[in-house]
């Protein structure tokens, strides 16, 4: 493989969805995979559109939301490289159940789902790691679902916070103080609680000196402090 292709099967293969593959496998992924870049605020693709590709994110980051009849929105996941999102486009072309757009400037490799179903033809045995990979997704998405229902809105903030600063540390933040771009209302949709909640939560925190707030980013100064509050 050219040099290009290899860091693509090497990006692949970082994917938990993908880590499962072959090095023979992820060259055939790579192979119909497409690079794809989009501008700060830009949709990627909106909450109804045909599910036609899916997204493994090089670096920039994206978030899916959905937004209710009222007009109000909230934020359901962000991503950040090595992340996976519209992966069902994999599998079939149902509509997208959610909106996902870029937060920053993002370079994706975008994988067409006409053309993985032709590879999983061509290769069953790909298509059965990719199902047993995709059941693991979704076995975690239950069980953290489960758990979010027994946590208040305190743990559930503070489960958050530590996501990302784990998330900024696999994008080469240090030991030390992890900054967050994040607002206090987006936040609070990814832990499901309201803002004022979690704004009276992150208070806490501010005054912990766990944290401290600016406009649009929080800095963490103690990420192991935020375990104390997550049961």
């Amino acid at each position: 493989m050219a040099a290009s292709a290899q860091d693509t099967a090497a990006l692949l293969g970082r994917v938990p969805v993908f880590e499962a593959l072959r090095a023979e496998d992820l060259a055939h992924v790579a192979d119909v995979a497409v690079p794809r870049g989009f501008r700060a605020a830009e949709v990627v693709f909106r909450e109804g559109d045909d599910s036609d590709t899916c997204y493994v994110v090089r670096s920039g980051h994206a978030r899916a939301v959905r937004e209710h009849a009222d007009g109000r929105q909230i934020t359901l996941a962000t991503f950040g490289p090595g992340d996976i999102f519209g992966e069902l486009a994999m599998f079939d072309d149902e509509r997208r159940s959610a909106t996902v757009e870029a937060i920053d400037d993002l370079a994706v490799l975008g994988i067409p789902g006409i053309d993985m179903r032709a590879l999983l033809t061509r290769h069953p045995d790909i298509a059965v790691k990719l199902v047993i990979a995709l059941g693991r997704r979704l076995r975690a998405a239950n069980e953290r679902l489960a758990r979010q229902s027994f946590q208040t809105v305190q743990s559930r903030v503070a489960a958050v916070l530590a996501q990302l600063v784990e998330q900024a540390r696999s994008e080469g933040a240090g030991d030390g103080d992890v900054l967050l771009t994040a607002t206090q209302t987006e936040l609070a949709q990814l832990a499901g609680s309201s803002r004022e909640s979690a704004s009276r939560f992150l208070a806490v925190l501010e005054r912990a000196g766990v944290i401290s707030q600016g406009r649009g980013r929080l800095t963490v100064h103690d990420p192991a402090a935020l375990q104390g509050y997550v049961y």
